[in-house]
């Protein structure tokens, strides 16, 4: 007799493993916060003026490999004090044409480094994002001391401490997590709609469903009501994935299992989804 198909929507890690947040499966903020500024190249920097007020202005920025920001600062710049060094850098990325903006915000001091080989390294970071050369002269980096991560706009953010950002890695889907959050929203479609359905625990009918981004745990829908509101329903990966390639594998092998379960071919054995996030502000 054949046995039937069965999935849990849980998380299983391959060693070491990375910690994962106890709300729903999602990245700790930490993680969250790398994510934001390896995929972000601008921000706001706000300092303590020569005259002591604060100032915010657009900057350009690179990061080290633990994800302190490397700046090009002009010494004789007005815009910032030598005595006062206290300032933080604001980073936020759009998500799904703006659908969510996730937001980290950098407090720290400005430093200037000092050291030759530290100044070359940090000036391979700069190129390497900029394709441009810089001078060691102008290179500033922030000393981190803490970083509030915050998950769009009106929303209470998390403190994380500076040993929690530099030990934690940005995703590994970072780089294909919009164009994979794009295609299933313009290819399957019908597919996301039907997991609000069969893996999530709704009490309204769902009248429209679009992916907002994928991580290596899973991903986050949009859902609208045919009330109009909007919901956050976050979807997790049966198990870790570590490349958009295992990412699409565990994508249609959810989508083989609701479809089944839609048909009544299979009975479900799996936890549905329960919690909603309702989403203020904004429209699928």
């Amino acid at each position: 007799m054949t046995q039937p198909l069965k999935c849990t929507i849980s998380v299983v890690s391959d060693s070491p493993p990375r910690l994962v947040s106890a709300n729903n499966h999602k990245p700790l903020p930490a993680e969250v916060s790398r994510t934001i500024v390896e995929l972000s190249s601008v921000g706001t920097l706000s300092t303590i003026t020569r005259v002591g007020s604060p100032l915010g202005y657009g900057v350009r920025f690179a990061v080290d490999l633990n994800g302190t920001p490397v700046l090009c600062l002009n010494e004789s710049d007005t815009r910032f004090s030598f005595d006062d060094r206290r300032c933080s850098l604001h980073v936020q990325l759009e998500q799904c044409g703006g659908r969510r903006t996730p937001q980290c915000t950098i407090q720290g001091n400005l430093d200037k480094p000092e050291d030759s080989m530290v100044l070359r390294k940090l000036s391979s970071a700069w190129n390497k994002r900029f394709n441009e050369e810089v001078e060691e002269s102008c290179i500033y980096v922030i000393d981190v001391e803490r970083v509030l991560q915050i998950e769009d706009y009106a929303e209470d953010g998390i403190w994380v401490t500076p040993s929690e950002y530099a030990s934690a890695e940005p995703d590994p889907l970072r780089a294909c997590a919009e164009k994979f959050a794009d295609e299933i929203n313009t290819h399957n479609k019908d597919d996301v709609y039907r997991f609000c359905n069969i893996y999530a625990d709704l009490d309204f009918q769902v009248l429209d469903a679009k992916m907002v981004w994928v991580d290596r745990l899973g991903f986050d829908v949009h859902v609208r009501s045919v009330h109009g509101d909007i919901y956050e329903v976050r979807m997790p990966f049966p198990r870790e994935v570590t490349d958009e390639k295992s990412a699409k594998s565990s994508f249609n092998g959810m989508s083989q299992l609701a479809w089944e379960v839609e048909k009544n071919i299979l009975v479900p054995e799996f936890k549905k989804v329960q919690h909603l996030k309702k989403v203020i502000g904004n429209s699928i």
